[in-house]
C-alpha cells in the first residue's frame, strides 16, 4: 500500500538559518509515526510544512497521490487533523462551538453535527455535560480531548499530534496516553506525532523517526535505535531519556515513599472526566 504522505527533499529556512535540510520521508496509512528529537531539531516545522502553515524552500509533498500547492493547500487542510500543545482553542467560543467550527463553516446539517458530535463524545470519553463551557473552565486534559474532537469533526485522513499531552501532569497525561491509543486503534488513524519524551514515542510508534539539527538521524523500531545506532547521537538521546526516566522514578519514591505506578495505567477519574 502506498504512504499517505511523502516528503522528497524537503528543506525550510527561516532567517538564513537552516530549520529543515532536505529530507525524505514517508508516512504510512493506518500507522502512527512519532517524531522525536532535541527541542529545535524541526520536527514542529515538518508538521507545519505537511499542513500547509508554512510553505517549504524546496522539495515537494504529495498527500494521498496530490502533491500540495498554495491552489490546493485549503481542500487538503479538510482532510487533516491538527492538535497543538495546550489544545490552541479559540476562548471566546464554547467548547461545542470549538468543536464544531470547521462543520458550520463547510454548510454541514444540524442534524450531521449532532450526530458526530455525539460519536466524538462518546469515542473521546468527553461529558456531553461540559460542551457548554468555554476553555478556562474546563481542565487541560478536558480541552484537549475538545481539541481532539476538532480535529476528529470532519474524519480525516491524517491526525498531527504537536506534542498534545507535553503540559498535562503525569495522571491526565497517562490516561490521556491510553485513550488516545484506543482511538487510533479504533479508527485505524494515520497519525504523526511530535514528542520529546521517548517513553512515549515507544508507547505509540509503529515507527520512530529521531531528528537532530534539521536532520532525520535515524528511524525504525526502538530496537533498531538501540540495538543498531546510526551515530552516537542516537545512543546518547536514548541513554539521556533513560536517565531522565530514572530520576522521574527516584523523585516520585522521595515524594510518596513508595514505588511509583506504571506510567501507562489507567488513572481516570470518571467523575472529573479529566
Amino acid at each position: 500500500m502506498s504512504a499517505l504522505v511523502e516528503l522528497v527533499e524537503v528543506s525550510k529556512r527561516y532567517t538564513g538559518a537552516p530549520a529543515l535540510h532536505p529530507i525524505n520521508l514517508s508516512v504510512a496509512r493506518e500507522k502512527t509515526m512519532i517524531l522525536i528529537g532535541p527541542s529545535g531539531c524541526g520536527k514542529s516545522t515538518l508538521l507545519r510544512l505537511i499542513i500547509g502553515l508554512v510553505e517549504p524552500d524546496s522539495g515537494t509533498i504529495t498527500f494521498n497521490g496530490s502533491q500540495t500547492t498554495p491552489a490546493n493547500i485549503d481542500m487538503l487542510r479538510r482532510r487533516i487533523g491538527y492538535v497543538i500543545q495546550e489544545g490552541g482553542l479559540f476562548p471566546h467560543l464554547t467548547a461545542r462551538a470549538n468543536v464544531l467550527l470547521m462543520a458550520h463553516h463547510l454548510g454541514k446539517s444540524q442534524s450531521e453535527m449532532r450526530t458526530r458530535l455525539t460519536e466524538l463524545c462518546e469515542l473521546t470519553r468527553f461529558s456531553g455535560t461540559l460542551l457548554e463551557r468555554y476553555p478556562l473552565e474546563l481542565s487541560g486534559g478536558q480541552r484537549q480531548r475538545v481539541s481532539l474532537m476538532r480535529a476528529l469533526m470532519l474524519s480525516p485522513e491524517l491526525l498531527l499530534l504537536d506534542e498534545p499531552l507535553g503540559a498535562l501532569d503525569p495522571l491526565v497525561r497517562a490516561a490521556l496516553q491510553k485513550d488516545l491509543k484506543e482511538i487510533f486503534t479504533r479508527l485505524r488513524q494515520t497519525v504523526l506525532f511530535v514528542t520529546h519524551d521517548l517513553a512515549e514515542a515507544i508507547y505509540f510508534g509503529d515507527e520512530i523517526v529521531l531528528m537532530n539539527e534539521g536532520r532525520i538521524v535515524q528511524h525504525g523500531s526502538i530496537a533498531d535505535l538501540r540495538e543498531k545506532p546510526a551515530s552516537p547521537f542516537v545512543s546518547e538521546f536514548i541513554n539521556a531519556q533513560r536517565g531522565l526516566a530514572d530520576l522521574r522514578v527516584e523523585s516520585g519514591k522521595q515524594e510518596t515513599g513508595k514505588e511509583t505506578s506504571h506510567p501507562h495505567l489507567e488513572t481516570r477519574n470518571p467523575e472529573t472526566n479529566i
